[in-house]
């Protein structure tokens, strides 16, 4: 079973929260449903600017916990070395999930019939 360690930032990047998710796009889905129901009004961190995927829980516990160490220059200077525009990252998630869910779903039919 996959999870996943991923960053949230606010509008200023003022914050970088860390957190882990098996489900990242259900995640952060909530989050955008719920914005208030988690941070103070002032930081809001709803952008998804970095994520890494694990398929080993033990592996993915211990990154967080190193990561959770880093200072905030560290975890920006990580951002940036995959975001360096630090893009919203859900909307290309929530994209390809649906693209998975098309492709899985779509049933064509076949003729091989000669003519």
């Amino acid at each position: 079973m996959k999870s996943f360690i991923y960053f949230l930032t606010d509008k200023n990047r003022s914050i970088i929260h860390i957190d882990q998710s098996s489900d990242l796009v259900k995640t952060v889905n909530v989050i955008h449903e719920a914005k208030d129901l988690f941070f103070e009004l002032i930081a809001q961190p709803n952008r998804l600017v970095y994520f890494e995927e694990y398929s080993n829980d033990a592996l993915m516990h211990e990154r967080q916990k190193q990561l959770k160490r880093f200072t905030k220059t560290q975890k920006e200077k990580l951002i940036r070395s995959v975001n360096p525009d630090w893009i919203d990252l859900s909307t290309g998630l929530r994209h390809e999930k649906v693209l998975q869910t098309k492709m899985f779903s779509t049933k064509v039919p076949l003729s091989f019939s000669r003519n």
